[in-house]
């Protein structure tokens, strides 16, 4: 043991050794670095220390005499100021040696800082948060709990939002962010816990976050201004030009849908409610689906749950029904089911439609899914599936669709070629208007789109804000139309295009014209003192011309009425209140106004021809128009001739023979026809079989919503003369 030392001591030994001691004022701050003794070192003192102890204590125990305590006394001096010579140069001896052992510690100390520096100098310079470092004071406990409940808070996430495992699904990307995000504490705490593995840790962090900028780059690599993107982009959906009146068949008025997914809605709440089981405990689902059922237009809607109490008392039986709204009869009914739906998107766990298809094809990436309904009346959900052609999330068109039975939970996996025909909507609607929007843009190059916008496209608009398209029935598929304008002109359109839904095929007809907003104002402009509200246009092939027919709703959402309007001339609109009425109004107006050939009139039914001599002939100026009157030797009849459209009429005499096309009354009359059909005044539509040219002024001059023609307003006119 080393001998204990006072303060005074203490200070001398230090100033002897040469270092710098404050005065006797100043508080003295020392660090002492103990240092280990060797073995005959801390023997002798031991010893010495033994003996002065020895000595020491000896004394005063002593029981001899004075004069041996003398001698003892002189014999004790001796030996003191004999040891304390050796002490001396002990002392000199040591205080060289502490010398020497100061400057090792000190070369020690800095290398100690210089190693410390370098290291700090390897590890990433990664900020440390305040939690940071309070996790790392975590025991290995703690670690190992916090570890488990991660891992089950992400199994039990997973199935319930049931993310695609695809690299190319925009939400598992937001998983894999989160996930890069905790290994990056993660791998900090780690470092600040072990100081010995912490550069290898620090190194390790580098890692998630190069998986959060690969994020970024894909991101950017789907950029349309990325050099070759703008061609990718305009041909994810091939579109070829097409001829309408040969392509799109004509229609039969028996076959026109004449409601829109609004009233379809209404009727089918109507036709629950008179089911009283079925209104307490379930609802009609949103879907609406408009498909081709037994060749038929009509919408479909599954019923759901209530609630979650509903579903509670009823999921054992499953869903009973589906509701089936005919949209040419306007008949809604309840269809019950023999093997009730029991996967729908009103299950909440394990049977959910949408969960359940997702966890039995992981990497899959599903689109907007749709109720359907095959030839024998079974439901079946239509998942297509999503393929990304450009960078990280872009370019999306539809490789497959996969079909799950609403009943069953049966599956069936096909390509897009090899879809079953009775599926009608494999490609959602808003993926091919985004499609076609995207060839309208950059088909000349994404410089073109911002900048010059030459020959840039777009589809047109609908109402509220939403997109504007309706859909067409053709043979075994539904074609979605919508019109094609240019992005510099709202007011007419350039064209329109039909897409098949189930395969894809899309084709683009220039057809200039109206838009659907404008045709729809014109429409309603017709029964303006009614205030009936026009559905968003149906375009259709009447006679060979591109028609567009819309029905017209009152305040309650009730069909009236309904009207055509040719799309390139959509100043004349006919009306009826029913579809043939309609159709037969409007085929009436397209002969009298001399738009069809003399073939199409006659083949269409629109023209009647007849031949006689003239037993009489009047002229009269109607409204700044010239119009001659004829009557025929036997017929009752007058027949109205138009000029300037059949001038040769001024060639022809009392007497002469002369053969007359005119059209063909409607059987949807307003009051107008009712009178001109009481006094006998037929409308001549072509004189010696040469057609009537049309009037620029029918076609330019007329107000938006008017309804007829200079013939039809002077045939009017005279009906109400006689």
């Amino acid at each position: 043991m080393i001998a204990r030392m006072n303060h005074d001591e203490i200070l001398e030994m230090l100033r002897r050794a040469g270092v710098e001691v404050p005065g006797a004022e100043e508080p003295i701050d020392v660090e002492v670095e103990v240092e280990d003794i060797p073995a005959d070192a801390s023997s002798g003192v031991s010893s010495d220390s033994s003996s002065s102890g020895s000595y020491a204590h000896e004394g005063p125990r002593s029981s001899r005499g004075a004069g041996d305590s003398e001698g003892d006394g002189a014999s004790a001096r001796t030996g003191a100021s004999a040891k304390s010579g050796a002490s001396a140069r002990d002392r000199g001896k040591s205080a060289g040696e502490r010398k020497h052992s100061a400057r090792e510690r000190k070369k020690a100390a800095r290398a100690k800082a210089k190693g410390a520096g370098r290291s700090a100098r390897v590890r990433p310079d990664i900020p440390v948060a305040p939690f940071m470092e309070r996790m790392a004071q975590w025991s290995r406990r703690a670690f190992v709990i916090l570890l488990v409940a991660i891992a089950a808070a992400a199994a039990v996430s997973y199935w319930w939002f049931h993310p695609a495992l695809n690299v190319h699904s925009p939400r598992v990307w937001s998983w894999i962010i989160l996930i890069a995000i905790v290994a990056v504490v993660w791998l900090k705490v780690g470092s600040l816990r072990s100081v010995r593995h912490a550069t290898l840790l620090n190194r390790l962090t580098l890692l998630p976050l190069g998986v959060i900028l690969a994020f970024f780059i894909g991101v950017l690599m789907g950029e349309p201004f990325m050099p070759g993107n703008a061609e990718r982009y305009a041909t994810v959906l091939d579109t070829t030009e097409g001829d309408f009146a040969e392509d799109i068949q004509e229609v039969d008025y028996e076959d026109v849908p004449v409601i829109d997914r609004a009233s379809a809605q209404l009727l089918g709440s109507r036709a629950m409610g008179s089911i009283p089981e079925f209104v307490s405990q379930f609802e009609i689902s949103d879907a609406y689906s408009q498909i081709n059922y037994q060749g038929r237009p009509v919408r479909v809607s599954p019923l759901t749950y209530a609630d979650l109490f509903k579903w509670l008392s009823n999921r054992s039986e499953g869903i009973p029904a589906y509701v089936l709204v005919d949209m040419v009869t306007q008949e809604a009914e309840v269809v019950r089911l023999k093997d009730p739906i029991r996967y729908s998107e009103s299950e909440p766990l394990a049977r959910n439609v949408d969960r359940y298809v997702q966890l039995k094809y992981p990497t899959y990436m599903f689109d907007q899914k749709s109720f359907e309904l095959d030839e024998g009346g079974t439901p079946w959900w239509v998942f297509p599936v999503q393929r990304r052609t450009i960078g990280l999330f872009e370019g999306t068109t539809i490789q497959r669709v996969v079909l799950v039975n609403a009943c069953t939970g049966e599956t069936a996996d096909y390509a897009i070629e090899d879809c079953p025909t009775w599926v009608d909507r494999a490609y959602p609607s808003d993926l091919i208007i985004e499609q076609y929007n995207w060839s309208g843009a950059y088909k000349n190059g994404w410089l073109n789109s911002w900048l010059g916008q030459q020959g840039v496209v777009r589809t047109t608009q609908g109402t509220d804000g939403e997109l504007g398209y309706n859909y067409l029935a053709q043979g075994d598929d539904i074609y979605l139309y919508t019109g094609v304008s240019s992005v510099t002109a709202d007011s007419s359109n350039v064209g329109f295009i039909l897409v098949n839904q189930r395969t894809g095929e899309s084709h683009y007809y220039p057809v200039a014209g109206a838009t659907e907003d404008s045709a729809m104002a014109s429409a309603e402009g017709q029964v303006q003192n009614l205030r009936y509200q026009a559905t968003y246009p149906l375009l259709l092939n009447v006679a060979g011309q591109p028609t567009y027919f819309m029905a017209l709703k009152d305040s309650a959402g009730l069909v009236k009425m309904y009207a055509m309007i040719n799309v390139e001339h959509y100043q004349s609109v006919a009306t009826g209140s029913t579809v043939a009425a309609t159709q037969e109004s409007y085929l009436q107006m397209l002969a009298s106004s001399g738009a069809l050939s003399k073939e199409e009139a006659a083949q269409s039914g629109a023209e009647v021809e007849v031949s006689g001599t003239i037993e009489s002939m009047a002229q009269a100026v109607i409204d700044g128009n010239s119009h001659f009157y004829l009557t025929l030797e036997g017929d009752s009849a007058i027949y109205d001739v138009e000029l300037p459209g059949l001038v040769d009429i001024v060639r022809y005499g009392v007497g002469d023979q002369v053969t007359l096309g005119y059209a063909k009354p409607s059987d949807g009359k307003n009051d107008e026809d009712e009178a001109a059909d009481a006094s006998g005044l037929r409308t001549v539509t072509s004189l010696g079989g040469k057609r009537a040219k049309p009037s620029a002024g029918a076609d330019e001059s007329g107000a938006e919503g008017s309804e007829v023609s200079g013939a039809e307003a002077s045939r009017s006119e005279m009906s109400d003369a006689a």
